[in-house]
């Protein structure tokens, strides 16, 4: 029976890192569509969280299994229980990937007011985040998770400079102010991202240490 047991979680672990992988690739290519102005990049974006939802579901209705069918011990339960909390996290960074290819979409008939360095680089940071977050799941690495909640303060950081860029460029020509509203929200769904790691990396230390930070 335990082993079994040890199976079915090393299923689990395996479809969470296909969910970050996905996750991981719609991020990417949502900043990628964005920089380049890729309609067809971003439309693909959207379409493809069909299948980040899927993947929730899939692992949801597998712990549901684990949870119903079988007698986990304390620790177990953690892990399962987290995988559940941690799923919720990850289909809204697929949301918002979604989110910023909508975006691109109504921007792409126009140049940016802006260069997009400060952005891509928020996406470079949650994305070592996100791919951190799910690695300290499967690896059961307390430090790990530890250092992308520490790691959100660049992100956030970061966005507080994109803000700051935004505001000025509204207040020398108000002309701006559509496309800096758009491009303020990529950088929030983005400082979102950030925080949806934090999430995640709080659940993995709830499920070694049984405490939620």
């Amino acid at each position: 029976m335990r082993d079994y047991y040890d199976r079915q979680l090393k299923k689990l672990n395996e479809e969470m890192m296909k969910m970050g992988t996905l996750i991981e690739q719609a991020i990417e290519a949502a900043i990628a569509g964005l920089v380049g102005q890729d309609v067809k990049l971003a439309k693909k974006v959207i379409e493809g969280d069909v299948e980040i939802d899927q993947q929730e579901r899939d692992i949801e209705n597998l712990c549901f299994k684990l949870l119903l069918t079988q007698q986990p011990v304390a620790k177990d339960m953690r892990q399962v229980s987290s995988a559940l909390k941690m799923i919720t996290d990850m289909e809204r960074i697929g949301d918002h990937a979604a989110d910023i290819s909508e975006l691109t979409i109504i921007m792409a008939g126009e140049s940016y007011i802006k260069k997009l360095n400060h952005i891509q680089t928020m996406a470079k940071e949650t994305m070592v985040m996100l791919v951190c977050s799910i690695e300290a799941y499967v690896d059961a690495d307390i430090k790990k998770a530890a250092n992308v909640i520490a790691h959100d303060d660049i992100v956030d950081e970061l966005f507080n400079i994109v803000k700051s860029e935004l505001i000025e460029l509204i207040r020398k020509d108000a002309s701006n102010g559509e496309q800096a509203a758009d491009l303020l929200m990529v950088a929030k769904y983005l400082e979102r991202v950030g925080d949806h790691a934090v999430n995640i990396s709080e659940w993995v230390m709830y499920s070694i240490t049984g405490n939620h930070p």
